[in-house]
């Protein structure tokens, strides 16, 4: 059974970082695209990163590729996403997907995706 975990979420100050876990059960993470989605109440899912480990090639949203790294860990079946420079904007419930293969160019469509986790929240305040 596919499952995705999210942590690493928590209250933080501007200018500061987090980096957000996503931990995988259920595949094997080399077959998998997992990105991040990023969702403010009210506002629709938002692509922030994605990690194709199919091709190997990672994806960011423009807005944001500059604050952001995406990255694995095979060992412990997780993929990461380090967040820099934390505005109060980037306060949101983040969520990573799941998607065996690779998403291409859509990889900031929440359809493309076939398994979800659960979310972990992200506040941004001084």
């Amino acid at each position: 059974q596919v499952r995705l975990v999210e942590s690493g979420g928590g209250l933080a100050q501007p200018g500061g970082s987090l980096r957000l876990s996503c931990l995988t059960s259920g595949f094997t993470l080399d077959d998998y695209a997992i990105a991040w989605f990023r969702q403010v109440p009210g506002n629709e899912r938002e692509g922030v990163a994605c990690l194709s480990n199919h091709d190997g090639i990672t994806y960011y949203a423009d807005s944001m590729k500059d604050r952001l790294t995406i990255s694995k860990d095979n060992a412990k079946n997780t993929v990461f996403l380090q967040i820099n420079n934390l505005q109060p904007s980037d306060t949101a419930d983040y969520y990573c997907a799941g998607l065996w293969g690779a998403p291409g160019h859509n990889w900031w469509r929440t359809i493309v995706y076939d398994h979800w986790g659960q979310g972990t929240q992200v506040r941004v305040s001084s």
